[in-house]
């Protein structure tokens, strides 16, 4: 079972406080030399505020809550309610550097997934700082195509729902689409009749975990 601990991190500009949640795998020990993958989950809308369980309300953290063990580390922040993610990615690199700094993290597999929001978010960051990450996993999100080329070298596994009324399908069918038309390697699992939700099938997808565990950053 992995540990869970309640955080809290300052930005240095701003004054954005990110609360989140942090699980340890069940085989973490520290100060030794094993480093491990790190998975960053950026949740909903639904989910932001000031109620930090909200997070775990879907997806990862809320299966390692409920007992499920992962082969990484797994942390999950939290905006206030009513802000999009791509608006504190500069709050959210420097919490990342000082989590890189802080654990025993193995930079070539720092993978980013995310919901919604969220979803919008793991493709914006991505695009933003293409370098940082060796996977993206965006579900029913979009992101912007003018820049799709920076995601060229980042394998891509987004979900959604083709019945989605709120983020329409077709984002992720273009986003995917113009990546690998620029020689990128994305995929794309849509979920016929499945609306805004697929999140609830995406997560469980039975070849995710090990399709991620597999990614690198080539020279690291």
């Amino acid at each position: 079972m992995m540990k869970m601990t309640r955080e809290c991190f300052s930005a240095s500009k701003g004054g954005l406080k990110l609360p989140y949640l942090r699980f340890l795998p069940e085989n973490y020990t520290d100060g030794g030399t094993v480093r491990y993958p790190l998975m960053i989950f950026l949740c909903g809308s639904g989910e932001c505020g000031s109620d930090l369980d909200l997070v775990a309300k879907h997806g990862p953290p809320k299966f390692a809550k409920a007992g499920e063990d992962y082969p990484f580390i797994l942390v999950s922040p939290q905006i206030p309610e009513g802000d999009l993610w791509f608006a504190h990615i500069e709050a959210l690199n420097d919490w990342l550097d000082k989590l890189i700094k802080t654990l025993p993290i193995d930079t070539s597999r720092i993978y980013l997934t995310g919901l919604s929001n969220g979803g919008i978010g793991t493709w914006l960051w991505g695009t933003h700082d293409p370098k940082r990450f060796a996977a993206l996993v965006p579900v029913c999100g979009e992101g912007n195509e003018t820049f799709s080329f920076m995601l060229t070298d980042i394998p891509i596994w987004a979900f959604h729902g083709d019945a989605d009324p709120c983020v329409s399908c077709d984002c992720s069918r273009r986003l995917v689409e113009k990546i690998n038309n620029a020689g990128g390697n994305a995929k794309l699992t849509v979920y016929p009749g499945v609306g805004h939700d697929s999140w609830e099938q995406a997560y469980r997808e039975p070849e995710l975990i090990s399709w991620i565990m597999a990614q690198h950053r080539a020279g690291q």
